[in-house]
Parts: C-alpha cells; structure tokens; sequence
C-alpha cells in the first residue's frame, strides 16, 4: 500500500460533520484563468498511452523525457535531479525528480508536487498481483493537473513564484503485507517516496524554500471525494484550511469535505518533516479510512479518470495560488 495509514501517531481524528459557514470571496480579487479539463485529461492519457511508468523501464524514460520537455515548452526554468536507489527488494533504481520554475526571480514561492512513477505491480489486485497497471489516477492524474496548470502559467502571471516538483520512485514500496520485514539501508527511513525523501534532504537549489505547498494525488477519479487528510492535518493545518475554503468558495464543498480522514505516508509527509516545508495533500479517499478500490490494481486505468474531478481540483489549485500576494 502506497499510503500506509499511521495509527501510532494518533492523529486519526473524525469530524463531527459540524456545518461550516461559506467563505467570503477576498476583497482583493485576481483574475483567475480558467483550467481546462480537456487539456488535463489529455496529458493523462499520454502518460499513460507512453505505459506504466515503472523505473529502469522504457515507458519511465519516455514520459521522464516527454515532461521535461513540456515544462520546458511552457517557459519554466527546469532543474533536473538524477539519483539511484534502492527498493524493498534489492531493485537499484534510476531516479529524477523534475523542478519547473516560474517565475523564478520571486523571493516568496508556492511548491506544487505530484508523483510521476507507477507501482511495478498491483499488488492489491484480486487477479494477479504482479501485473503492470497504467496508473492513470495514481501518479498520472496530479501530473496531468499540473501540466495544465503549467500551460496556464505560461501566459498567466501570479505574484509569487511558482515550483512544480514531479517526485519519482514514490511507489515502488513494499507489498501490504510486508510491512516493517526488511530493514532500510542507511540514508532511507522508508521504501516508499523515494523521490521525495532524496529532494527533501537535497533540494534542487540550495537553501530552498517554500512559503507552503500541495501535494496532488489521485486527483481524476470520478465522483472523488477528497477528506482533510491527518498528516496534512498535523503539519500544515492552515494550508488545508486554506485549500478547502477555496474549494467552498469556488462550490466544489461536495467535494472537498471538511472532515478529517487517517493519516498517510506520501510525499508530503517527508516535505514536512525534513525539509520544513508546510504541505497538504489533495487525494481521494472513499471513507476516512479508505483509498479507492482501484488503488493498486489494473482497474486504475483511463476508465476511472473524470474530466470534472480534474477540473474541481485544477480550478481549486489555480485560484489558490493566484490569490497568493
């Protein structure tokens, strides 16, 4: 499982699902472009059409490639950050996190993240757990949201600064139900988000720093729902606070539901913890405990993907980093 849910640090809290006054619209109102759902869906099916993006694969060098030169095509200033690693199994894995920069010049910096990679198995499949899959919503639904805003950043300007970081390796964990059974070599405090464990303790610039950031995750599902989820809870309460209330304003609170679900281990968790970056984590839950039923097997395919659900949390993200002063 990708996402380990983590009783032990008791932030598993449940809402009493307390109804909450719509937020007001801010005095001062930007013009916010208006993503496009059509675009979005579009870069997902490439990444998919490219197949899974296992690391060391063909399809991963492809899709590496083709990201990089799309942001670049955007006019983002791209840093690209080759590492290896190893997997749970012994796997020496080449790796690159990609960083596209707008706006580079600004002091004050807003970091949007997403996963690039595709588990090599599913391994919570019914049939056979050690098939490929295309993970079209896990991994390739942030990515596409965030090609479609970097194609929106173009030729729109926001006041801060804008970084786009594509994790690698996230999801090349343990099988569910090897959790804790081989130990982690020195440098790794987990088998998974492998990408953003290496930029968290070397970032692509030296002395970076975010004012926050948003983690996009399963973000194309239909009829998603996405709970406050509990790490994002512990570490960057104001910036879910500040997701959610755009997503009211903007009518999207069927939703983005205020209330909070269990606590994962996903990228954002080593942003927080490491490189004391307040992050929160857009990314679907079924209930506050659940992922979706798709999660790790070969349904997570094109058929799952909404255009509306892209939309929803594209327009959410967009407006919340085009308030930014």
């Amino acid at each position: 499982m990708k996402y380990a849910l983590i009783p032990l640090l008791l932030i598993v809290v449940f809402s009493c699902g307390k109804k909450t006054e719509k937020p007001s619209t801010p005095a001062t109102s930007v013009e916010v472009p208006k993503f496009s759902a059509d675009s979005a869906y579009a870069f997902v099916q490439q990444q998919v059409d490219f197949g899974p993006r296992i690391p060391n694969s063909e399809a991963h060098k492809k899709t590496g490639e083709y990201l990089e030169q799309k942001l670049r095509s955007y006019g983002a200033q791209v840093i690209v950050q080759s590492f290896q690693s190893k997997t749970f199994d012994g796997t020496t894995v080449n790796l690159k996190n990609i960083v596209a920069s707008f706006n580079p010049q600004k002091q004050k910096r807003i970091m949007l993240a997403a996963h690039w990679d595709t588990r090599p198995f599913a391994s919570k499949d019914t049939g056979n757990r050690d098939a490929k899959f295309d993970g079209a919503n896990d991994g390739g639904s942030g990515v596409g949201v965030l090609l479609e805003i970097a194609r929106q950043l173009q030729s729109n300007k926001t006041r801060a600064g804008i970084d786009i970081v594509l994790f690698d390796g996230e999801d090349w964990g343990e099988r569910e139900d090897m959790h804790g059974s081989n130990p982690l070599p020195e440098g790794l405090e987990d088998w998974w988000c492998l990408g953003s464990q290496h930029w968290s303790k070397n970032p692509h610039k030296p002395g970076y720093r975010a004012y926050y950031g948003i983690l996009l995750d399963m973000v194309g599902a239909s009829n998603a729902r996405f709970f406050r989820e509990g790490t994002s809870m512990q570490f960057a309460p104001r910036i879910v606070e500040k997701v959610w209330n755009a997503a009211t304003i903007l009518g999207y609170a069927d939703s983005f539901i205020v209330q909070e679900a269990g606590a994962l281990t996903d990228d954002h968790y080593f942003v927080n913890t490491k490189a004391k970056i307040p992050m929160a984590d857009i990314i679907q839950f079924e209930s506050k405990t659940q992922l979706g039923t798709y999660h790790h097997t070969t349904k997570d395919n094109m058929s799952v993907i909404s255009k509306k659900t892209l939309e929803i949390v594209g327009n959410t993200v967009l407006y919340v980093v085009f308030q930014e002063e």
